[in-house]
């Protein structure tokens, strides 16, 4: 039997409309792809990048930096280049930019950009999440251009060899090298910043070191130098090292508290500073010598002429933070050695490194709390799920304390905290401080009875103590160790061999020195 003419056509006209809705399901969808193709292409100009970014001079420090044109090539890298994946990874560069986008449009709006701390954010820990290394790699294929010293030669060949198993970063070096900062220049990873080639007026140098005839404060004079170390007398004196049992935050290796004796002794008001360590420097750098003929050089050097200094630091030992006044960093141990060596053999007097236990005695100010001030540690610390209903009470700890909470993210002149009862400055936070002697987690249970002036010898690395500016309040108690990590803080040193000296990036260490009594007063 025929279908009628109206089945046929209402057959007919069903697919027609069906032809249709496909049709304009088709192009709305193209159009809409296009329209979201064209807004992603829009939300990765430049321009839009600084409708959210309002952090001060963001569109000019682009715009001076090598990255903004302010180069030979002429070439201008986009903020998308850096600060987003390379565009190949299509999964990867719109989930970044789907994650990025929104926190920073959340920012936008919600925070207030009086209170944000800009110069934190500069730093290097925040920079490793918004430039991609991958990034960096796809844009500079060729990491031996002409003109490369040897030095990045060495550092870039470490770097293809090492950066899978070690992490390593682009920015790790070349932080400044997008935005412009008026303290760095891409030349400049070898050097010592804070240097000046200027002529030197050597009337203003010491003759003599400082003479002292009681045991009281002094000023130790440096000769053939125009630099001086302010020196506090400890008492000797008893105390309980270690922390009890009901201390907060406190870890095992703080056990058992138990009775030390120290002997009287001479130690620095601060953290030995850039200023001082520079003026070692100077006087003794040493040439790319093999290590292990520099150790034994300085094992038997008798006058300040034998002893070998550091050489050259690979990249900004000063991490552009400014010198003069505050905390050296990232020297190794055994450069604060050879430090405390050079400043004997020029002052005539014995400088040392302190034992764990004077730095603990010396910390504690005669007090015998979690800290030298009033407060517990569950007062300043941030760690703990109830932080998320409650702030710390922070007005105890600051007044005395660079820390994670008011250290933006770096090392703080001395001035800008007040001294603990000995009248030493920094003893908590800012640095974590050398000690001489080598970690023992099991030590204090070694100890019986009273003991007078311990040291422990033995060991693969050596104590810290009083944390650092990223440190968490409960980091920094009188009675908190630490240790050095010696080869996970040299994996970003491309040299081969590694330095003996410096360490590239780890920026919280320091130290300061002490003085035996007997061989200060004449």
């Amino acid at each position: 039997m025929k279908k009628s003419s109206y089945t046929r056509n209402t057959g007919s006209s069903n697919k027609n409309r069906r032809g249709l809705f496909l049709f304009i399901g088709v192009f709305i969808g193209v159009v809409l792809f296009s329209a979201l193709y064209q807004t992603t292409v829009y939300f990765s100009s430049n321009e839009s990048c600084m409708m959210c970014h309002v952090h001060p001079h963001a569109e000019e420090s682009w715009r001076m930096g090598k990255h903004g044109g302010n180069n030979n090539s002429g070439v201008m890298v986009n903020c998308v280049d850096c600060h987003l994946p390379p565009r190949d990874n299509t999964i990867a560069y719109y989930y970044a930019k789907a994650y990025h986008g929104l926190h920073h449009v959340w920012g936008y709006l919600t925070k207030d950009t009086e209170s944000i701390d800009w110069e934190r954010k500069r730093g290097v820990e925040n920079a490793q999440h918004y430039v991609y290394n991958a990034s960096c790699i796809a844009c500079h294929q060729n990491m031996f251009p002409q003109g490369i010293s040897d030095a990045g030669i060495t550092a870039h060949l470490y770097y293809e060899e090492n950066h899978a198993r070690l992490n390593l970063q682009c920015i790790n070096c070349h932080l400044y090298a997008g935005h412009f900062n008026p303290n760095y220049s891409h030349g400049q990873m070898i050097g010592v910043p804070g240097m000046s080639s200027a002529a030197v007026d050597t009337s203003l140098f010491f003759r003599q070191p400082a003479t002292v005839t009681a045991f009281v404060n002094y000023t130790e004079q440096i000769p053939g130098t125009a630099v001086s170390l302010n020196m506090i007398a400890i008492p000797g004196g008893t105390f309980l090292m270690g922390s009890p049992e009901n201390e907060p935050y406190r870890n095992a290796d703080e056990s058992p508290q138990h009775e030390v004796q120290i002997s009287p002794f001479f130690m620095a008001e601060v953290e030995t500073t850039w200023e001082q360590f520079w003026a070692f420097y100077a006087e003794t750098t040493g040439e790319k010598t093999p290590p292990n003929i520099v150790i034994a050089n300085n094992l038997n050097a008798t006058d300040v002429d034998g002893i070998s200094g550091p050489s050259s630091p690979f990249g900004n030992a000063e991490q552009g933070w400014g010198g003069g006044d505050r905390p050296a960093i990232t020297m190794t141990h055994y450069a604060a050695q050879i430090f405390c060596q050079w400043l004997s053999e020029k002052t005539g007097k014995t400088y040392r490194l302190p034992t764990e236990a004077e730095w603990e005695y010396a910390a504690r100010g005669g007090t015998q709390t979690a800290y030298f001030f009033p407060g517990s540690p569950r007062d300043f610390s941030e760690r703990g799920f109830w932080r998320i209903f409650s702030r710390p009470k922070m007005d105890n700890i600051t007044p005395y304390v660079i820390f994670d909470y008011n250290s933006n993210g770096r090392t703080q002149l001395p001035s800008e905290v007040r001294p603990n009862p000995f009248g030493l400055v920094n003893m908590l936070g800012n640095v974590m401080e050398y000690t001489a002697d080598k970690y023992d987690p099991n030590a204090y249970r070694n100890r019986t009875g009273i003991t007078v002036d311990p040291i422990v010898t033995e060991g693969e690395e050596w104590v810290v103590r009083g944390g650092f500016f990223g440190s968490d309040a409960s980091q920094v108690r009188s009675a908190a160790r630490a240790h050095t990590q010696h080869a996970a803080w040299l994996r970003t040193d491309p040299q081969q061999p590694q330095s003996i000296w410096w360490y590239t990036d780890v920026r919280g260490i320091g130290f300061r020195v002490v003085a035996e009594m007997d061989s200060v007063i004449k």
